[in-house]
């Protein structure tokens, strides 16, 4: 591999990025709160987002108890928060150049291990991440310390690389060890994503969505879903948006048509199986000559 530039602008705007959501993540957790307005949360932190230099990569994910991701507010949403595990899962972009990262918050007062058993995995990950690593030794560090606090790891999520305007790609973070899996390499950018759980460690899609991306931009006939899909065009290109950001009429008429054509793809709230509790942590690490650099602290 050629000498990768950790000083190129390139990674200069993933660390910027990463600082916003440090930033935003704090000011954020310190809102949620028994009766606190799901939509409200979410709103403060991409606005917050926004008036800190950078956008939201993805709508901030608010995913309760079972559910592990995928959950943002619907438009108008009076959902608030109970005494229950709430996920938050923040993404930024500067010109394209991503972070992302994720908390769980106990409003129960009762799951503080179940919210250690994540962040243990994925500072154990963090710790093991370096060049010449294979991913599959992460997702053993990572298994190890949620196994390690009586609980299972949800096998079937991972994290994931960041690329430009791409917040999925290589390689993929198991929450696992398996054999034989990609090796880390100086300027990998990835996400480490544990998510712990008291269930049977599968999650599986269920009925709501708010979240969609575009798949592949092709000639719409129907009027209203075409300005839809010029919108999507010009202000989110690849990168996930909720339904509540589109500010043409009848947009989610207008994605559900999209979606048949396979235009969008849309995200389903993702649940544990069992209707377990679920917790999450996340960061964003550009991978260095001597280990790694943690840019969503």
């Amino acid at each position: 591999m050629s000498e990768v530039d950790l000083e190129s602008e390139q990674y200069e705007r993933h660390r910027e990025a990463g600082e916003i959501l440090s930033t935003v993540r704090s000011e954020t957790i310190e809102r949620v709160e028994i009766g606190a307005s799901h939509l409200e949360i979410a709103e403060f932190a991409e606005d917050r987002i926004r008036e800190l230099g950078g956008a939201p990569g993805f709508p901030v994910n608010i995913s309760i108890d079972e559910e592990a991701a995928h959950g943002t507010p619907a438009p108008g949403d009076t959902e608030t928060f109970g005494e229950e595990v709430v996920n938050l899962d923040f993404g930024v972009h500067v010109d394209g150049w991503l972070a992302d990262s994720a908390i769980t918050v106990d409003l129960t007062g009762d799951h503080a291990d179940l919210v250690a058993a994540s962040q243990d995995g994925l500072e154990a990950a963090i710790d093991r991440a370096g060049p010449g690593v294979q991913t599959g030794e992460l997702g053993a560090a990572i298994q190890d310390a949620i196994e390690g606090h009586g609980y299972n790891p949800v096998v079937n999520l991972s994290g994931h690389g960041l690329g430009h305007w791409t917040q999925h790609t290589t390689p993929s973070i198991p929450n696992r060890a398996i054999d034989d899996t990609p090796t880390l390499e100086v300027g990998d950018v990835v996400a480490i994503e544990p998510f712990a759980t008291d269930g049977s460690g599968k999650v599986s899609e269920g009925g709501k969505q708010q979240i969609y991306s575009l798949e592949d931009p092709q000639t719409v006939r129907n009027r209203s879903a075409r300005q839809v899909l010029e919108e999507i065009e010009e202000r989110f290109r690849t990168l996930p948006f909720a339904v509540r950001w589109i500010e043409q009429p009848r947009a989610e008429m207008a994605l559900r048509r999209l979606e048949m054509q396979d235009v969008v793809h849309g995200y389903p709230v993702l649940s544990e199986r069992e209707g377990c509790l679920v917790s999450q942590a996340e960061h964003t690490i550009i991978v260095t000559p001597d280990g790694c650099e943690v840019t969503t602290r």
